[in-house]
């Protein structure tokens, strides 16, 4: 094993073992690595870990100058940090074992300000123009503005005039715009943030720099679709945190989370995040070290504090202490489900089909007809042999929830999710024909389920379904009408939660009803502790979760030896709740 490589694993051993402290995304993403060593080329996972290819970026920028500060000024060369080859001998590693192609076609890179990112980053610059073994080339890089974008291309340059063997041996001609090789035809330059004016471009290497502070999508979509016409082109995204939850970086970090969360299988894109953990101290010098991985070497520990020190003096520089210092996302709204626990109530045997006839089951309705899903879950208790502080196994009881999903072809068609015509090809959607979700086809379900079970509720939102609530009712189905309020969600949400954490409630799998577990945020009232669910962007879809909700909401209001641990589900009707139809 190369040296850097065995940096690398070292790093990963550190980092698993608690050696060195971790968030979440960190320590997810070097198990990502690790599982993936493991794995044994197949149908499948073509993939192989060549140490020589991940090594060469790494020795490449070991060869270049530092061109700032006290180590300019001694004449020192770049040194690679364990974390630093961690990530280049991951990304640049893998290939195809047949073609020998680079699995990683995009990577996604966050941390706090002064980690190095623009050395490392003006490193990658002069390594994909001159030796990825690539004719013709085209490298970029990319930010808001073209000062911006030329702070990495003007490092780039920079090392370039002080490394002669770059233009001896390699052949780089340094100009005041760009970077060329001749005999290989490329090129290196920096580009304006103008999305309209990069039409024409073939990407070899796009460094997309700051990617928080774009606010629109248009640089990153024009670079993404120019990078067609190459078989292993690479995008690079490092950017620290921001306040935009709406736009593409945000975008780009939550398919990276759920990559490293299991949630969705993209074998294409690496990610890490170095960021601090929910429930961490901000003012904590202990915990610095998860956001900021070069700790002691280019982030100073007495700067940190001073800033610290000015974010608590002055509520003014907090956000930008937690942004650019500590690589905290600020925003009113945090995540909802710790997705390991959700994965580990996984029960792949639990089905609708499965349910004894007249079991009593609550059920939990969310209608929409064109884009959004329509959901209905159903929630049952049951109990499981699970074994005792003793080692004997004792039957426990537990909750269960199976949630089915409707929608209409034409929003299959139409939808961002790359994973949704896959998941409803394997029946985990209902998807009925024409422009709008069939409601008579959930009717047809519900009536079913009714005579089948022993239905005790079906609570649903009589703002989105009044009508189509109106014939089932006269049918006789109990329909009960919940409004979807923080003063319904906020006992529901904590209890959900506390039954996942302890393993107290089985789902089937769902991977649709995952991916919208992981989409769901909630927004906390700044005036009381009332919580409400909502989600982040348009596309990441909660409509089955909000269906799980309000079924559990009203089977736990309703059943209070286990509903009521917190006080929460007083009153027999439950909260918001009345009979639907009654005035």
């Amino acid at each position: 094993m190369n040296e850097y490589v065995e940096r690398a694993h070292q790093y990963m051993r550190d980092v698993l073992g608690g050696t060195i402290p971790s968030c979440k995304w960190v320590r997810l993403a070097v198990q990502r690595q690790v599982d993936d060593l493991a794995r044994e080329p197949s149908e499948d996972w073509p993939w192989v870990f060549d140490a020589e290819r991940a090594s060469r970026p790494c020795a490449f920028i070991e060869l270049l100058p530092h061109i700032k500060g006290k180590w300019a000024r001694e004449g020192r060369q770049l040194q690679m940090e364990p974390w630093q080859c961690f990530i280049l001998t991951t990304v640049f590693g893998w290939v195809h074992r047949e073609t020998r192609l680079r699995r990683f076609l995009e990577a996604y890179e966050e941390e706090a300000r002064k980690n190095g990112k623009s050395a490392k980053g003006s490193g990658l610059l002069l390594y994909m123009l001159t030796a990825d073994g690539e004719h013709g080339a085209e490298c970029y890089t990319a930010a808001t503005t073209r000062d911006q974008a030329r702070i990495v291309f003007d490092d780039a340059k920079a090392m370039a005039e002080r490394s002669p063997g770059l233009r001896t041996h390699l052949g780089v001609a340094i100009m005041q715009h760009s970077l060329t090789v001749a005999h290989t035809s490329s090129k290196a330059a920096p580009l304006a943030a103008e999305g309209s004016t990069l039409d024409g471009l073939n990407v070899h290497f796009a460094l997309l720099d700051e990617l928080h502070a774009h606010k629109t999508r248009a640089v990153y979509d024009v670079i993404d679709s120019a990078r067609g016409a190459r078989e292993q082109s690479l995008l690079w995204t490092i950017t620290t945190a921001g306040t935009d939850r709406s736009g593409i970086c945000y975008e780009r970090r939550t398919h990276v989370t759920k990559i490293l969360d299991r949630v969705v299988q993209d074998e294409r894109v690496f990610g890490i995040i170095y960021t601090l953990d929910d429930g961490d101290d901000h003012f904590d010098p202990a915990v610095w070290i998860k956001a900021n991985p070069n700790l002691g070497k280019s982030v100073q520990l007495d700067e940190l504090q001073a800033q610290a020190s000015k974010a608590m003096a002055m509520p003014s520089a907090l956000s930008n202490f937690l942004t650019k210092r500590l690589n905290v996302w600020v925003s009113g709204e945090s995540p909802w489900m710790d997705m390991r626990a959700w994965e580990k109530c996984a029960e792949p045997e639990l089905s609708i089909a499965a349910i004894p006839d007249g079991s009593r089951v609550y059920m939990g309705l969310d209608l929409a007809q064109k884009k959004d899903f329509a959901a209905l879950t159903l929630a049952w208790q049951s109990e499981v042999l699970r074994p005792g502080p003793d080692g004997v196994h004792e039957p426990v009881t537990v909750w269960n929830v199976c949630t089915r999903l409707y929608l209409n072809e034409l929003a299959v068609q139409e939808s961002g999710n790359a994973h949704l015509a896959g998941w409803a090809r394997q029946g985990y959607v209902v998807v009925t024909d024409g422009a709008l979700t069939d409601f008579d086809c959930v009717a047809d379900d519900m009536r079913m389920y009714c005579r089948r079970f022993d239905v005790q509720e079906i609570a649903f939102d009589p703002a989105l379904s009044m009508y189509f609530a109106g014939k089932l009712i006269e049918e006789g189905l109990p329909l009960v009408e919940i409004a979807q309020r923080a003063m319904f969600f906020t006992p529901a949400l904590i209890q959900v939660e506390n039954l996942v954490l302890e393993g107290q409630l089985q789902h089937e799998g769902n991977p649709v009803l995952a991916w919208m577990v992981s989409n769901l945020v909630v927004k906390q009232s700044k005036f009381n502790e009332l919580m409400q669910p909502t989600k982040e962007r348009p596309e990441n879809k909660i409509d089955g979760v909000i269906s799980m909700l309000m079924a559990l909401g009203r089977a736990l209001a309703n059943t209070p030896d286990e509903g009521d641990r917190d006080g929460f589900f007083s009153a027999p009707a439950g909260i918001g709740a009345k009979p639907a139809g009654n005035p």
